[in-house]
């Protein structure tokens, strides 16, 4: 199966690649619009649909897949700090508290669509003020929903669910879909 990966995620390229999945990238342009109107999961399907549709006809012997990852903390999305006090503030938020986090992922070949919504449970421990501060200092915050980056901090006590789903794409899932239509 040819894949194009409409995302500029060095993350999802990364656990593509891990699983032996070449392919090919080229980030959508689609603005990432939320509608209030229906669930998170519904919104966030519809945020995926409309990163792979904006790439697909671009690539029509390829299946394009696209998805988006979020924080839901106390009902709140947080998605990618705008600035480090808000970083700083998402995870001070966060500090031993648990939260979800939710990949709506798209796969797309013509008329052909597979939508759907991935959650894990994260719990971190507390973090102190230095700790975050740090974090925040490093920089390596800001392109992340909630923050952080799992596989780079040690904040998270536990998860309930997939691991490669907090990084950014639930590869026992997406694994799933391509041998079922490989």
């Amino acid at each position: 199966m040819k894949i194009v990966l409409a995302s500029q995620s060095p993350r999802r390229k990364q656990l593509l690649e891990e699983e032996g999945i070449e392919c090919i990238i080229h980030p959508s342009k689609s603005q990432e619009i939320f509608d209030p109107s229906v669930s998170i999961d519904e919104a966030l399907k519809k945020v995926a649909y409309q990163k792979a549709k904006d790439v697909a006809d671009l690539y029509p012997e390829y299946v394009t897949l696209a998805a988006d990852t979020i924080v839901l903390f106390n009902g709140q999305r947080l998605g990618k700090p705008k600035d480090a006090k808000q970083a700083y503030s998402f995870l001070q938020a966060l500090s031993g508290t648990s939260h979800e986090v939710k990949t709506g992922v798209c796969f797309m070949n013509g008329q052909r669509v597979h939508t759907f919504v991935d959650t894990t449970e994260v719990h971190f421990r507390t973090l102190s003020s230095f700790e975050i501060k740090q974090y925040v200092n490093s920089g390596r915050c800001m392109d992340k929903a909630g923050a952080y980056g799992i596989q780079e901090c040690d904040f998270v006590e536990w998860i309930d669910g997939s691991l490669t789903n907090v990084i950014g794409l639930p590869m026992e899932r997406v694994r799933l879909f391509m041998k079922k239509y490989a």
